[in-house]
């Protein structure tokens, strides 16, 4: 919602940045990467917290798309591996194509281009993460250069591009495993803030089947990834309510994918009450039940308002097998108006994340990169450091424990010592039902670190397993995949998750997580109990 106030706004106050970047983490095995085929909750759950690399492939100038056009530096590896760290699995990427695409009958997107957007997808996805990418900037009225325009009169010529254009995305990234998500694009409307107008939105409605249709027609995974469609505007009560929104048909979706599950996403965003969430103005800078000032609080949109809304996106698609992805929510930075304006901020990012989870949506918070008066930046890309930790640590706390299933396919931030591996407690075992574990550190960073546990079955098949260690330097699991984690002091259980406790007579499956550590990190005994 406003998207381009926020992003233009962000352009007059910044300077240039510009920041060296890093190679690319390129995933190797993208080529040959198998889709897991989850379905619509265990999507949900692996998603985990998203955020929103804002302000950057989606800025142009004069039309021209490029990353520092708004004022923010360019992307680095070394970047993307702080939101990681700061326990963020989700990455939303906006990208504007504009004047990088040819003319007619090919619409052919400049190379260069989309070898940048698939170097940034790389940093994210290289690292384990999913990684979302849509069409942003180019249905904006306000932006020069702009085509995907719903209540223009040369519709024929739009849909042919726009078809052509995103034939060509998705056959780069055909290969790409299920942790990468397309969105077919963001906030499309006529402009005007009032009821949707037709046929706009029928125009909407074709561009979203245009899209499922070409994306999946190009193969590979494809065929059957998970794809995001958005209705007007992503406005809530404009997509469930009875105001035009039409869901695509997936006509051509892989037949391996069962008949009774979906795979296409809804997109929704969520700034109400505007007046707190992006009005720049020092007025409405509390929210919530722990506000203090009335005068400072919004006379609507409150905790009760905010369930409600989502409340409509479970009932309405959630309920149907269509998950529901609020793919940016968020409040602006208003301390210079009230010191205590963080504190809101904080409760306001987690109960809307918290509200989601309660309704089977995921979550991604927008960051633009701007830090300081009005702005949503979380972090400082150009040092690559944390200056919201409080907003992170409330979106963590409301995440709560989740148990990927698509483990990180590489380490997160830079190792400082070579992995740890301590071997099994005892050797898998020849006969009965019995289990051994082994525990690798996989990388360690100042102040974290990267584990993966192997579990092996002995010389009997078993239906499930249980392995427990208990820390001896203070170690603390952050998150995990593939196991539910529990802990009760410095003791950590873990037990295996429905898709890999059963394991044939000396066969084995591995779980992770990532953790805190102080100095020390040293390996625990692990001890593993069959079923």
């Amino acid at each position: 919602m406003r998207s381009t106030l926020r992003k233009v706004r962000f352009a007059m106050l910044s300077g240039v940045l510009a920041l060296a970047g890093t190679a690319a983490v390129l995933p190797s095995s993208a080529s040959a990467d198998s889709m897991a085929q989850l379905n619509a909750p265990q999507l949900v759950a692996d998603l985990g917290a998203g955020w929103n690399l804002g302000n950057a492939l989606e800025a142009n100038a004069n039309g021209i798309p490029s990353e520092t056009a708004w004022g923010n530096p360019v992307v680095t590896q070394a970047f993307i591996d702080r939101v990681k760290a700061a326990g963020f699995r989700t990455i939303r990427i906006p990208v504007s194509y504009l004047g990088n695409i040819g003319s007619a009958p090919n619409y052919t997107v400049n190379s260069a281009w989309l070898n940048r957007i698939q170097e940034i997808v790389d940093y994210a996805y290289g690292r384990g993460l999913y990684v979302l990418i849509n069409m942003h900037g180019d249905g904006y009225k306000t932006i020069t250069g702009s085509w995907l325009i719903c209540d223009s009169s040369n519709q024929t010529t739009i849909r042919d591009k726009y078809q052509k254009v995103w034939q060509q995305i998705a056959t780069r990234f055909q290969s790409y495993g299920e942790r990468l998500i397309l969105e077919s694009m963001n906030e499309e409307f006529d402009g005007q803030y009032g009821n949707p107008t037709q046929p706009c939105y029928s125009n909407i409605n074709a561009y979203n089947q245009i899209f499922v249709d070409t994306v999946r027609r190009t193969g590979g995974n494809n065929a059957s990834r998970w794809l995001l469609v958005p209705g007007w505007n992503t406005n809530i009560d404009y997509t469930v309510g009875n105001y035009g929104f039409v869901l695509p048909t997936d006509q051509y979706r892989s037949s391996s994918i069962p008949a009774n599950e979906q795979r296409l996403m809804i997109s929704v965003h969520y700034y109400d009450p505007w007046d707190f969430a992006g009005e720049e103005n020092g007025t409405i800078t509390q929210w919530g039940p722990a506000a203090t000032n009335p005068a400072r609080k919004s006379t609507w949109g409150q905790q009760d308002f905010m369930d409600g809304q989502l409340k409509k996106v479970r009932d309405t698609f959630v309920s149907r097998g269509y998950p529901v992805f609020v793919g940016e929510y968020g409040s602006v930075d208003k301390t210079s108006a009230d010191s205590t304006n963080n504190r809101y901020r904080a409760d306001y990012a987690r109960t809307l994340v918290s509200t989601a989870k309660k309704y089977g949506a995921a979550t991604a918070y927008w960051d633009n990169g701007y830090n300081g008066a009005y702005g949503f930046g979380l972090f400082n890309r150009s040092s690559a450091t944390v200056t919201q930790q409080g907003i992170i640590d409330a979106i963590m706390s409301a995440i709560g424990s989740t148990t990927p299933t698509t483990p990180p396919t590489s380490t997160p931030p830079p190792t400082t010592a070579p992995p740890t591996t301590a071997p099994p407690t005892t050797p898998p075992p020849t006969g009965g039902r019995s289990c051994a574990a082994s525990y690798t550190v996989t990388g360690q960073w100042q102040g974290g670190f990267q584990a993966e546990v192997r579990v092996t079955a002995g010389g009997s098949a078993i239906s499930g397993w249980t392995v427990t260690w208990t820390f001896a330097n203070g170690q603390q699991v952050s998150q995990a995949w593939s196991a539910t984690l529990t802990t009760s002091g410095a003791t950590v259980t873990a037990r295996n998750v429905s898709y890999n406790g059963s394991l044939s007579a000396g066969g084995s499956t591995t779980f992770g997580f990532l953790g805190s550590s102080g100095g020390t990190n040293g390996v625990p005994s692990l001890s593993c109990a069959a079923s």
